[in-house]
């Protein structure tokens, strides 16, 4: 089963190494929009593997309904729709980057253009990584195989603020990397539009790094 979805994650990644030509620029951060409607619980975040071949999640999982609606996060053109290791698969090409989207019955073709939020197919259960559970496994791709947080398309990463120089002040729960992990309330509030630059000034006026 692991070695299956490696498998499948190596050959999303490969499926389309070339930017389309007609494709726009790649999207900016936190100017996508989710692909499931409403927005759906994450059940498992992006966790990249160290080594090109090594364990890690290259994407995150969206939880939703067999047969829920799949929408482009961002307008580019389809580059890839059919079927990777048995699971229905649908690349997008944003130009500098591209989304994945398993399990999905494709709704597109090859070569055609799509909005943000255009519907792209259709959610499946078979190949699902929450089986016996559906959900959409989610990715964001650079260049050829640059594994991103697709999140950061909705502006829903995890925050993290690093101390100049050091790990974080004693007591405060601390992330592999010396980063302070923010409360999941907490981090979304503050990656909204009113909060954020508050808090971003803040840090930076403490020499902290927003990550």
């Amino acid at each position: 089963m692991l070695l299956t979805g490696l498998l499948c994650a190596v050959l999303v990644g490969a499926a389309v190494l070339q930017p389309s030509p007609a494709a726009a620029a790649g999207p900016s951060p936190a100017h996508g929009v989710w692909p499931l409607r409403p927005r759906p619980p994450v059940v498992a975040r992006f966790d990249p593997p160290g080594t090109p071949w090594g364990r890690g999640h290259r994407g995150v999982d969206l939880a939703g309904p067999v047969g829920q609606q799949v929408h482009a996060a961002a307008a580019g053109v389809v580059t890839f729709a059919g079927r990777l290791a048995g699971r229905g698969v649908v690349v997008v090409d944003h130009g500098a980057t591209r989304t994945t989207y398993e399990p999905v019955a494709a709704g597109v073709r090859v070569g055609d253009r799509v909005a943000a939020g255009a519907v792209i197919g259709r959610l499946q259960l078979f190949g699902s990584h929450c089986f016996p559970r559906a959900c959409l496994h989610w990715g964001l791709i650079e260049g050829r195989d640059h594994y991103l947080d697709p999140l950061s398309l909705v502006g829903a990463v995890p925050v993290r603020l690093l101390p100049p120089g050091g790990p974080a002040a004693p007591g405060a729960p601390v992330v592999p990397g010396g980063r302070v992990a923010v409360p999941p309330a907490i981090a979304y509030a503050m990656s909204g539009p009113v909060l954020q630059p508050v808090v971003v000034l803040a840090a930076q006026a403490r020499g902290w790094a927003w990550r």
